[in-house]
């Protein structure tokens, strides 16, 4: 076996990461987008939902009516949200996690079947698609089950379940985009706070919840995209085989062990970048744990399940190699790095708000919405934290909304009086 080497940071790694992220964020933004331009989805056609529970915008109002009713809007979502988020904190510290994996499944049942099947429905009737209704319902229905098994079962290729992830968050943010105009812009701007209380302060309550699962060393039962990073290289063994380096997880299990397992497996496996072997094991108990080797494995013994929340070590530093060789742990300076569904979905909204009026609009808050997420994994490198995603992003994509807005109307102004 090859000496354990120590992994390199995540900073070292830096380009990579920022690509496996921006990648599906790119995809989910282009399919808003898509979805907006083709069924010409317009201010006046707005669903009624809880985000407009206090004030319903018509075109008849004055901006500043607007902007109070769009602002009592947004308070009122929020409000809903946080209480939302502390009632999953107290339903997770009593460890009613069967329950949470459970309404997660059937939410993402209704946002797959209920809100997907409306929007193929508008898609066959735009595009004039010849098919059934029962052959529609059943296609529909597999599609929702297979995408419920894939996002919680951890069982399926990892690409099904990035691509149901982003379908997910696709369909979301579309129907968010239906909302008035007003109430889009004001409500993406309460949530970014929201994002920056929640995560940051000591009592908020995502902050909570992460260091409830760190604690406990368990998942989170939530939608949250992994970037898995993997590096394709030749073997140099005659076998010719490819070869697959990429960073192990292990599949962990909410089970009692007595001490001596628990100082034994204390240390069984974190995200790393150089570790890439991933035996796994069954203890007594049943639990399946994953333990590294430094060397390779194949493409089809690659697949490892991971945990929501990556197991970190205390006092890593002062483990010498040949204690690490021997518990088989695969030491990582930092995880492999998540991003909410959430982020995903008003990012999209952003893009897909600026698609109803040109995209020159929708290009620059793309690239805003980049160049955020990049500033914010730049961060997340030096900080080694958990990072609220939505702050900079929509702070610099609402920047370019108005800077437009402003230019444009000065622009119209110099016309008129020319004239």
């Amino acid at each position: 076996m090859a000496q354990n080497q120590r992994p390199k940071p995540l900073l070292d790694t830096l380009g990579e990461e920022i690509i496996r992220i921006i990648t599906p964020v790119s995809i989910c933004m282009f399919l808003v987008v898509l979805l907006v331009s083709i069924l010409n989805t317009n201010s006046s056609a707005s669903v009624t939902s809880i985000a407009t529970i206090a004030y319903s915008e018509t075109s008849s109002d004055s901006s500043w009516n607007k902007f109070l009713g769009a602002l009592l809007n947004s308070l009122a979502f929020v409000a809903v949200v946080t209480v939302v988020t502390f009632i999953l904190v107290l339903l997770f510290y009593l460890r009613c996690t069967k329950f949470l994996k459970i309404y997660m499944g059937f939410s993402s049942f209704v946002v797959l079947g209920f809100m997907g099947g409306e929007i193929a429905l508008f898609l066959i009737e735009e595009f004039s698609v010849p098919v059934d209704c029962i052959t529609f319902l059943v296609v529909l229905f597999n599609f929702a089950v297979v995408g419920v098994l894939a996002v919680f079962m951890s069982k399926m290729a990892i690409l099904v379940t990035q691509g149901y992830l982003v379908l997910i968050g696709m369909l979301v943010a579309y129907w968010f985009t239906l909302l008035p105009e007003w109430t889009t812009w004001v409500l993406l701007v309460a949530l970014a706070l929201y994002d920056l209380a929640a995560v940051l302060l000591p009592v908020g309550p995502l902050r909570l919840l992460v260091e409830l699962a760190m604690r406990r060393d368990e998942d989170i039962p939530a939608l949250v995209y992994e970037a898995r990073p993997v590096t394709h290289h030749d073997s140099g063994s005659g076998s010719g085989e490819n070869t697959v380096q990429r960073r192990v997880w292990r599949e962990r299990r909410n089970v009692r062990q007595d001490s001596e397992d628990n100082s034994d497996l204390n240390g069984n496996v974190v995200s790393d970048s150089n570790s890439t072997v991933g035996t796994v094991q069954s203890t007594r108990n049943g639990t399946r744990i994953a333990t590294v080797e430094e060397g390779q494995v194949s493409e089809r013994d690659a697949e490892l399940s991971a945990p929501l929340i990556d197991h970190r070590m205390n006092g890593q530093d002062s483990m010498s190699a040949e204690n690490l060789v021997l518990e088989g742990i695969g030491l990582g300076s930092s995880g492999a790095i998540k991003l909410g569904l959430g982020d995903f979905i008003f990012y999209s909204v952003l893009v897909g708000r600026a698609a109803m009026y040109d995209f020159m609009t929708v290009y620059a808050c793309y690239l805003a919405i980049v160049a955020g997420l990049g500033i914010t994994l730049m961060l997340l490198a030096f900080y080694e934290k958990a990072l609220p995603a939505l702050p900079v992003s929509i702070a610099l994509g609402d920047f370019i909304e108005d800077s437009k807005k402003l230019y444009l109307m000065s622009v119209n102004l110099s016309l008129k009086l020319c004239v």
